[in-house]
């Protein structure tokens, strides 16, 4: 039986053994946090998995995102410039207008270096905040049924390695307590982690993977290990 994770020590120790480490159920059995992390951590009024995230991305060893079959998780900075060079041969928009929507919520959070999902809705005129129009701000607030979904563009383009969450920001109490969830902060993988090139085609870079996994998951339905990769 594998050890209980007990601390964000333990999470990111984890991930760097093997490299990645979904935070959910994936399919293949204790190849989670979820599964594998002590109950007390695990949706309880204990700090536990949930606020562990942010402490281990700034650590700077392993990226977090929705990285595992649309859901999130970690992977080790060793395996991020493979990781990056194959997801990003598979674009995932559906059609050439997506894509290219795709593309302006790409360039404008690099652009700013970073964005959360309000300051992306502000900046691309999906709302405005409180206070006086200023000559930046857009002409009128888009209209409700014609406001368009960020969550899924933010998920494609983790998916797609173009995306990793840099931390999570938290609303504090009147003590200066944090509460709530914590809000992401999305940014490009290279403006966090500098240079990620594997510098070889990406078919080599999804046999390096493949044969990881197979590897670690020895046990692992090969359609399982597939969408695992991606």
């Amino acid at each position: 039986m594998k050890r209980l994770l007990n601390s964000s020590a333990d999470v990111e120790t984890r991930c760097r053994e093997w490299g990645f480490l979904p935070f959910f159920r994936c399919g293949i059995p204790g190849f989670s946090i979820e599964e594998t992390i002590a109950p007390e951590y695990w949706f309880t009024d204990e700090e536990g998995a949930w606020e562990w995230k942010g402490p281990i991305i700034r650590e700077g060893h392993c990226a977090y995102g929705k990285f595992f079959n649309r859901k999130a998780g970690f992977v080790s900075r060793e395996w991020l410039p493979d990781w990056l060079n194959y997801r990003r041969s598979r674009p995932l928009a559906p059609d050439e207008d997506t894509a290219a929507l795709d593309d302006v919520v790409m360039q404008t959070i690099l652009t700013e270096g970073t964005a959360t999902i309000r300051e992306l809705r502000r900046m691309l005129g999906f709302a405005r905040g409180r206070g006086r129009r200023t000559a930046a701000d857009p002409e009128a607030d888009v209209a409700e049924e014609e406001k368009i979904a960020l969550d899924p563009i933010l998920t494609r383009l983790q998916m797609e390695m173009r995306l990793v969450i840099a931390d999570f920001e938290y609303n504090l109490d009147r003590h200066g307590n944090p509460y709530g969830w914590g809000v992401a902060r999305y940014t490009a993988p290279e403006t966090l982690y500098g240079r990620l090139a594997a510098d070889c085609p990406p078919s080599e870079s999804f046999a390096r993977l493949y044969d990881h996994f197979r590897r670690l998951l020895p046990d692992a339905p090969e359609s399982r290990l597939r969408k695992i990769i991606g």
